[in-house]
């Protein structure tokens, strides 16, 4: 998987902006930051809670790994390069669903 893999799907999402966040670039719905990109974009950091976090981390260890921030864990961090894109998308879209409100996410998951 790439960055401009990463960038599609995330955009693809209901209300998702880019958006530069310090020397990072980051993906957010209504102003509330979901995924960010290293400068080097072979990465990402994907902001998921604990029962997300935990079953990724042990079913892929060979491109996941705790992302944190001082001493606590807040998310994600993927090394693209390895990295199966169901998995990646998987994991992007509950990062999504958890910063953007409830009503978004249940008028997207409404069927057309």
């Amino acid at each position: 998987m790439n960055i401009n893999q990463v960038r599609k799907f995330a955009l693809s999402l209901p209300e998702t902006s880019e958006e530069p966040h310090f020397h990072y670039v980051s993906f957010r719905v209504r102003g509330k930051i979901f995924v960010t990109v290293p400068p080097k974009a072979t990465c990402i950091h994907v902001f998921v809670g604990d029962e997300r976090r935990e079953p990724a981390l042990a079913v892929h260890p060979e491109y996941i790994e705790k992302l944190t921030w001082g001493t606590r864990v807040v998310g994600l961090r993927i090394t693209l390069t390895n990295a199966a894109p169901d998995v990646v998308k998987e994991l992007i879209h509950h990062a999504w669903e958890g910063k953007a409100p409830r009503r978004l996410v249940t008028d997207a998951t409404k069927p057309k």
